[in-house]
């Protein structure tokens, strides 16, 4: 079981999965969870990059198989920020491509901002970059109130369709969530809630790339131009007739995607 074991306070879980050709020297990619997720959310992107990067996925901070942070922890964009570059620092990771999903990119544009210059490009996936609404608040109470099981098989269509997907993938999604400790979705939500990164992504000066479906509660057209409006020389692609989240529901259009754009990017 790899881990990052970085100091008493923090001990990440990662994977690390290289079937690129052994004699050459491929560039990493690294794959960021959102919210009440894991590393294992991930697993549909693996195969379709391995053979050509070196991917790289983590557990968060209390997430997954990493180990949680004591009753009290002040919990904050840039306190993941700061795990994800000590990874890094731990596996002797320059430059890397960071793909983040939901809250994933939303810590992957903080990273672009306090730590540019160890990465080569961004990508976010369906990733909100402001908070301001009532929902992240209400999701907490929820959340609390409900249970996570319950409060995710009632939320899932914000991140699903289900004439698009598997059922059994739905019912998956939402046991692997309530696998999360409730504190850390809960806690994590209550800090996000009235946060507004419209500053930080005008500072972004790393190629980025933000994927997302046509539609989704709170993710308009309007909300996504303006996050590439707001982000100097961000591309947008979106994807017509798909609602939810994209990097869940259609893995392999996302990889598609993601692919042609790095290979746009100047060589290094």
């Amino acid at each position: 079981m790899p881990r990052a074991n970085i100091d008493a306070d923090l001990d990440l879980y990662y994977d690390i999965d290289d079937f690129t050709d052994p004699w050459k020297s491929p560039e990493t990619i690294v794959l960021h969870h959102g919210n009440c997720k894991s590393s294992r959310f991930w697993y549909a992107w693996v195969p379709l990059l391995a053979r050509r990067y070196r991917v790289v996925r983590l557990d968060a901070r209390g997430y997954g198989q990493s180990k949680a942070p004591p009753p009290g922890y002040k919990w904050s964009l840039s306190g993941f920020a700061a795990d994800l570059k000590r990874l890094l620092d731990y596996l002797g990771l320059d430059k890397v491509h960071l793909v983040g999903e939901t809250v994933g990119g939303t810590i992957g544009m903080q990273f672009a901002y306090e730590y540019p210059e160890r990465l080569r490009s961004l990508t976010v996936c369906s990733s909100p970059f402001r908070f301001t609404d009532s929902h992240y608040m209400d999701a907490a109470e929820k959340q609390e109130k409900m249970g996570l099981l319950a409060w995710a098989r009632e939320s899932m269509s914000r991140r699903l369709d289900p004439s698009q997907v598997d059922p059994a993938f739905v019912e998956w999604y939402a046991s692997e969530m309530a696998r999360t400790p409730l504190r850390m979705p809960v806690e994590t939500h209550r800090v996000l809630a009235g946060q507004d990164l419209s500053d930080v992504l005008r500072q972004i000066r790393v190629p980025t790339l933000i994927l997302t479906p046509e539609e989704r509660p709170g993710y308009t057209p309007h909300y996504v131009n303006e996050m590439q409006q707001l982000i100097p020389n961000a591309e947008l692609v979106a994807f017509p007739g798909v609602s939810g989240f994209v990097q869940h529901s259609h893995p392999e259009k996302c990889v598609e995607a993601l692919l042609a754009f790095l290979e746009r990017l100047p060589q290094a």
